[in-house]
């Protein structure tokens, strides 16, 4: 069968309330349509067929209530509406392996971003595939295989959030969350044409973890649109009273289609110091100016101009590896975990003591300084990635010094602002002459999400980037070709 494209989900929600169309139809539409792309496409390590029809008639039921007592149910905005989540969310009654290889046994309560949909009304349809502790840009390992590309079944989505982005974009799900700890959000955002939304730290609670990777990982959400994404944002938010993170709430989907006025704006193309090279593709490049071009006409102020970012890389390796050895100490089957997480595990033990602290006490001086830049520009619009998404495979089977070199040659842009724990904002900036998506991502000082959108909704006004799809429509037979 060919994918039959699922709606936004503002306009699923919308008609759900309406009566337009009951969950339990639209679930059986969505668990139709994984099952027609999963031996190609792969984006699912769990599709909850029948607790997720459970989820639906129950939804169905309050639905019609809440039609019989002309009050739709305000506070479950999503009711009845199918998502999907990443593999790194603890879901009720299911395992959360992590992209890792073994069984793993199923956990007994939601993690609070997942309690808080449900308390939306979402239905989980399925937790979607994750390379091994969402380290690479890639979405591949010997757990799942590998996930792929809906715009070229050739290409990777991206990673670590591969399997949500591809969901997404080919219109498996109206949107999904994911979790951005380097960009794992953004970057396949940017690979698979879609709005990634990488929120404030604490945003979206990561319990029943306080800080997930020593605070550098956040979870984010994947949608085809500004308005869809931020209303999945303000589904999800919110905390756990024993979160260490609580940012002051915010009313994103507010900002949608709301004037941000004339901003100042800084084009930032060069990366940020790393240890290895990386340069801007050409293809790339056009496609981000082409964008600053765009907000120029829109009648903001846009020049180039670098954050300060001085040598940020410094900080940020003992936040990640240590957080890759937290999770290896928990992982049940050590010996089935990649070479590479089990290397970056033992950098991590090494660097898990002064330099770890070291580098947390260095966020706050980052944050003065990075934040003194915002004195003279509201945001940055940088490239999300510095080139178009690598071939299925390519990177699967590099030594860790070769997977490290090549995925910071790709994705240079992305992780400092996990760094500084600031929100961040991947939105389609076009095509490369081969077909493949490209993005750009638009950057602010902390709480900034409304300000975000309001510029990543002016952008889509103009440019419509929700009205293309991957054509032809993806289907088993022609994924797996």
């Amino acid at each position: 069968m060919t994918l039959d494209r699922c709606e936004g989900l503002a306009e699923t929600a919308r008609a759900l309330a309406a009566g337009e169309v009951t969950s339990r139809a639209l679930v059986e539409r969505t668990l139709a349509r994984i099952e027609a792309t999963q031996s190609g496409l792969n984006a699912f390590r769990i599709v909850r067929t029948e607790a997720a029809l459970a989820e639906a008639e129950a939804a169905d039921r309050e639905l019609a209530a809440d039609r019989d007592a002309a009050s739709h149910s305000a506070h479950k905005p999503l009711l009845g509406v199918p998502v999907a989540v990443k593999d790194d969310m603890d879901v009720a009654g299911e395992p959360t392996a992590f992209g890792c290889c073994g069984e793993f046994p199923p956990v007994a309560e939601d993690g609070e971003a997942v309690r808080r949909l449900r308390a939306a009304g979402a239905v989980i349809i399925g937790k979607t595939n994750t390379c091994e502790f969402g380290q690479w840009p890639f979405t591949e390992g010997p757990a799942f295989g590998a996930t792929r590309n809906p715009w070229s079944t050739d290409h990777t989505p991206g990673g670590s959030s591969g399997g949500s982005a591809a969901a997404v974009a080919a219109g498996l799900v109206p949107a999904a969350l994911g979790s951005d700890g380097a960009g794992s959000v953004r970057i396949p955002a940017a690979w698979t044409h879609l709005v990634g939304i990488k929120p404030q730290r604490g945003r979206v609670s990561t319990w029943p973890r306080g800080e997930s990777f020593q605070g550098i990982t956040v979870n984010g959400t994947l949608a085809r649109s500004v308005a869809d994404a931020a209303l999945l944002l303000d589904a999800a938010s919110g905390n756990h009273e024993r979160d260490p993170h609580q940012p002051p709430p915010l009313d994103v989907s507010r900002a949608v289609g709301r004037d941000p006025g004339r901003l100042r704006i800084a084009l930032s193309l060069k990366p940020p110091f790393t240890a290895v090279p990386a340069r801007l593709l050409p293809e790339v490049r056009t496609r981000v100016v082409e964008l600053a071009e765009r907000l120029a006409a829109l009648g903001h102020i846009v020049e180039e101009a670098d954050p300060p970012y001085g040598q940020i890389g410094l900080t940020f390796v003992p936040r990640a590896t240590a957080g890759i050895a937290e999770r290896v100490g928990e992982a049940p089957f050590p010996a089935l975990l990649d070479r590479r997480t089990r290397d970056a595990a033992r950098l991590g033990r090494l660097l898990g003591g002064a330099p770890l602290r070291a580098a947390r006490r260095a966020e706050a001086v980052l944050h003065q300084r990075i934040g003194a830049f915002f004195t003279s520009y509201d945001v940055v619009l940088a490239p999300t990635t510095a080139a178009p998404p690598p071939r299925i495979g390519a990177l699967l089977e590099l030594s860790g010094f070769a997977t490290d070199r090549a995925m910071i040659a790709a994705c240079p842009y992305a992780w400092p602002w996990n760094v500084l724990g600031w929100p961040g904002v991947s939105v389609p900036a076009g095509f490369t002459p081969d077909g493949l998506p490209v993005g750009a991502q638009l950057l602010g000082p902390a709480n900034s999400e409304p300000l975000l959108v309001q510029v990543a909704a002016q952008l889509e006004a103009e440019l419509r980037w929700a009205e293309k799809w991957p054509s032809p429509p993806l289907t088993a037979r022609s994924a797996a070709a």
